[in-house]
């Protein structure tokens, strides 16, 4: 049973997918999409829409549900994670306090700078794949994933 539900949205144009630099919060100093937790009474779509328009001062438009992720940390952290895939967006991706925006083009996202998941999910996800994925990390270490992809 997840103790934290939150979600995560990708922007998506033109073969790039817009990133941030997190600056706070959990993942702090990684690369990720935007997003971030539910608040009480949201549904995941509201909760995506409202994190990306405070992170990064935009409206994502055409978001589309691709897939969960549900982490369990060995500190007790069981987080469900639903993850959007957008088409466009309104206004001009802005720098915040919470994140700095940049573009990458599919074939050079920095994997390397990012959560351990990102990599088996995210090259699938960016090609229109759906997918239910499980994860186990000790603080920043995957020690165990499952990724069913639907249809």
């Amino acid at each position: 049973m997840p103790n934290m539900r939150a979600n995560l949205v990708f922007i998506v144009e033109d073969g790039r997918v817009l990133l941030i630099h997190k600056k706070t919060g959990l993942g702090a100093g990684k690369i990720n999409g935007p997003g971030g937790k539910l608040e009480a009474g949201e549904t995941p779509l509201e909760a995506a829409i409202r994190e990306v328009e405070e992170e990064l001062c935009i409206i994502p438009e055409a978001l589309e549900e691709m897939g969960v992720l549900r982490f369990a940390f060995r500190d007790g952290l069981h987080l469900h994670c639903t993850v959007f895939r957008s088409g466009g967006f309104r206004g001009e991706p802005t720098e915040t306090i919470e994140a700095k925006p940049e573009w990458f083009d599919f074939d050079r996202i920095p994997y390397d700078r990012m959560w351990a998941d990102d990599i088996h999910w995210l090259p699938g996800m960016l090609q229109g794949k759906k997918f239910d994925a499980w994860f186990e990390f000790d603080e920043e270490s995957m020690l165990a994933h499952r990724i069913d992809w639907i249809g």
